[in-house]
């Protein structure tokens, strides 16, 4: 177990944890600072209580998932780092590889959890904004060969002085990577409130098979929930069917759809979506919707083939809608 005080060694340096951050199966997160004076970081370190209580299999994946985030965060080139956190340290503790990151102001889930506290709203132009860096994050993360597979606001971190003034976001935990180049299907992976239909319900010949277009299912899903400040009833659907039975959810939802997949986006959710981009004027609202319905497409050879084609989508929204959007041009 980690406790405050403790000294953890790295590669670059000896880091003194201050307090705990936050925690996940496999992981946990420390504010940490250096000891020899310097800026606090977030230190990522295995799960010890987790890792104790798991077979090992799920042990040795555990640690290939985090030597493989440290992998794809030192191969980043200083220029490919805008929107995705940065590494600051790494190397091995108690024999589990361990990371120093950046340390942001919060992920997203929680600023926007602060926002509905205070009755406010992320507008429409910062929604398309934010939706341009994770666009911008996830093509670094396939130029680099991976796809991300868990695209979610607890996984975007906020950076308050990183906007022009306004906040910027950062993509943060590749623990899920895999490999572009590894078309075969794959074990469960990624949070179901978040999945593509293809990453929730498994292939005919088993397991699920996903590629870089799976990402920009979860962008869809991430633009629909910031501009309308609800989630995907598809997404809400699949996790509280994931909740109450377990590997069996997706063919309960299917017995319950007649044997098909739900509608990844309803007409009455569409039209919820229009209503808050066509104050913006016509043409973004039209732009906006054929934006979110190809990210939101069903299968996914009807989505975007790759970043630059959602750029080109996201700047049709940003002309149709005149300087009402134009804290785009500064978000890419």
């Amino acid at each position: 177990m980690y406790a405050a005080g403790d000294i953890i060694a790295l590669t670059g340096g000896a880091w003194r944890l201050r307090a705990p951050m936050a925690a996940s199966s496999y992981g946990v997160l420390w504010r940490a600072e250096p000891c020899l004076g310097g800026a606090p970081a977030a230190l990522k370190l295995v799960n010890l209580a987790q890792m104790a209580l798991a077979l090992p299999p799920q042990r040795a994946c555990w640690t290939r998932d985090a030597a493989a985030e440290i992998g794809f965060l030192r191969a980043l080139q200083p220029w490919d780092r805008r929107h995705i956190v940065r590494l600051l340290d790494s190397g091995v503790h108690l024999d589990q590889p361990a990371m120093a990151l950046e340390l942001l102001d919060g992920d997203l889930a929680r600023h926007l959890e602060c926002l509905r506290l205070r009755g406010e709203r992320v507008s429409f132009a910062q929604a398309l904004a934010w939706t341009a860096q994770v666009n911008a994050a996830l093509a670094k993360v396939h130029q680099y060969g991976w796809r991300y597979l868990d695209l979610k606001p607890a996984n975007l971190l906020v950076d308050k002085g990183g906007g022009n003034g306004g906040a910027a976001l950062k993509l943060a935990d590749f623990g899920t990577n895999r490999p572009l180049a590894d078309a075969r299907a794959h074990a469960y992976a990624g949070t179901a409130s978040w999945q593509a239909p293809e990453q929730f319900f498994e292939h005919e010949d088993g397991g699920y098979r996903t590629d870089a277009r799976t990402d920009y299912f979860a962008l869809g899903a991430l633009l629909y929930h910031l501009a309308t400040g609800v989630q995907l009833r598809f997404g809400g659907a699949c996790a509280g069917a994931r909740r109450v039975h377990g590997s069996a959810a997706a063919a309960w939802l299917r017995e319950r759809h007649g044997g098909a997949v739900p509608p990844p986006l309803a007409p009455d959710e569409a039209a919820l979506f229009l209503r808050h981009a066509l104050p913006h004027g016509a043409g973004c609202g039209e732009a906006a919707l054929a934006l979110l319905r190809a990210l939101l497409a069903a299968h996914p050879d009807g989505r975007p083939r790759h970043a630059l084609e959602i750029s080109r989508l996201i700047e049709r929204v940003r002309l149709g809608a005149g300087d009402a959007v134009q804290p785009l041009r500064s978000a890419a």
